[in-house]
């Protein structure tokens, strides 16, 4: 903060308190903008398996590869750069990704090969979301938002990933159809550019780092990365979301990937495809908002386990009902209010746990799972389709794993341990 700010706040705390909010509002806001391109970008990659492999002769099953690479790479880079921004700050890494996308998106148009796609699909264009991404926008607000305001921060981030999703997903869908997927990659390139700008608004005034950390960062600073990551390995809680996170991203990415194709295989056009990946994102605004307000009054492994639960039960209607445009709308739109409803709550419950100090690391080795998760969904769905001709397998598989994952939180541990290490 520079001396003339200083001189005005030590003047007036009540000034220094607004131009605070004012700088923490815009913060938020700057994070969700950024979230919501650099989702928009990953989540509307189903709308070009069929108008690439078409294009250059790549097959399905390799394509879903390359998108599969993507999911794990993007879980894998999050806790990496989720610890220089722990560090160094948000501002660089959020920089470094958006450059990333966009030379993932440019060069991917230039690949005819499985290899070529596995490299700008799946790692420059994944790793660049990851820079951009949950563990390091949620993860710099915890740190300077109170206690009492995280959870419905987190909620209104992630909605702003979903707007993505609702904006991107018709916008790419028109321009494939009009120009192609070439031109509709190159788009995306173009977006991603966007995030640069944005990411200076993650800047905030010095002293709210300490101020918002409270009770939870008191024992942090004689706490290093590597003995919280020892700490956070050997609590259950943590493990536990782990393997809910892993459902979530297997659940996500296989319906990222594979919902436009299925739909097509059912008589759907390609414009139903993407409005329902639209309507998914739109209601997903709303399932964000509302778990996010959630947060703050009930226990978050409840809602987890809610959460997964209706996941399970909502798969299990799609697989059974007819396939009419109104059914899947309505799918869509009952799938949308808690398709990334997980993360809110599991970014508080690891704030809750550990504190806010490496939070956009902890919460990053979550997101690994989550994406290893995604690997699967991704890949297997293809590997189905080849194999046996439909996707049946995978959504049983799909709901059993939802089942496995709202039971699995119901033990977590919610209430706060103390950050310091201790002995196992």
């Amino acid at each position: 903060m520079n001396d003339s700010a200083m001189t005005e706040l030590n003047a007036d705390p009540q000034i220094g308190q607004a131009k605070q909010r004012r700088h923490l509002l815009l913060l938020t806001l700057g994070a969700a903008l950024i979230l919501m391109i650099t989702m928009g970008v990953r989540q509307i990659s189903g709308l070009f398996l069929l108008p690439v492999t078409h294009a250059t002769g790549v097959s399905v099953v390799a394509f879903s590869f390359a998108l599969a690479i993507g999911q794990f790479m993007n879980g894998a880079a999050q806790p990496f750069f989720g610890a220089i921004a722990d560090k160094y700050g948000a501002v660089q890494v959020v920089i470094f990704g958006g450059l990333l996308m966009a030379l993932g998106a440019a060069l991917t148009p230039l690949m005819t090969t499985n290899t070529g796609l596995v490299m700008t699909f799946g790692v420059l264009s994944a790793a660049g979301t990851a820079a951009g991404s949950f563990s390091i926008l949620i993860g710099v607000a915890s740190q300077h938002l109170p206690p009492e305001k995280r959870s419905f921060a987190a909620g209104l981030i992630n909605a702003g990933g979903s707007m993505g999703q609702v904006l991107f997903a018709p916008f790419v869908q028109v321009v494939i159809s009009a120009a192609g997927w070439v031109t509709a990659m190159l788009a995306t390139a173009g977006a991603a550019l966007l995030t640069i700008p944005l990411a200076f608004l993650l800047r905030a005034p010095a002293r709210t780092r300490s101020a918002s950390t409270g009770l939870a960062g008191a024992h942090l600073p004689t706490v290093t990365l590597s003995e919280q990551l020892r700490v956070a390995m050997r609590n259950p809680s943590y493990l536990y979301l782990h393997a809910g996170f892993f459902t979530c991203g297997f659940h996500v990415a296989f319906l990222v990937t594979h919902l436009p194709s299925d739909l097509q295989m059912c008589g759907m056009t390609a414009t139903v495809a993407a409005t329902s990946l639209s309507l998914i994102g739109l209601f997903n605004v709303v399932g964000s908002l509302v778990i996010g307000w959630l947060g703050q009054h009930y226990r978050m492994k409840y809602l987890l386990a809610l959460i997964y639960g209706s996941r399970a039960a909502i798969v299990a209607v799609y697989v059974v009902m007819p396939k009419t445009t109104l059914n899947v709308y309505l799918f869509a739109g009952a799938l949308g209010l808690t398709w990334l409803a997980t993360v809110p709550p599991t970014a508080g419950l690891v704030g809750k746990l550990f504190g806010t100090r490496y939070i956009a690391t902890l919460f990053g080795m979550t997101l690994v799972s989550h994406q290893v998760g995604g690997f699967l969904g991704a890949w297997l769905g293809g590997v189905a389709l080849a194999q046996t001709g439909s996707y049946d397998w995978i959504w049983y598989a799909d709901i059993a794993l939802a089942l496995l994952a709202a039971a699995i939180n119901l033990p977590i541990r919610e209430q706060r341990l103390d950050a310091a290490p201790v002995a196992a």
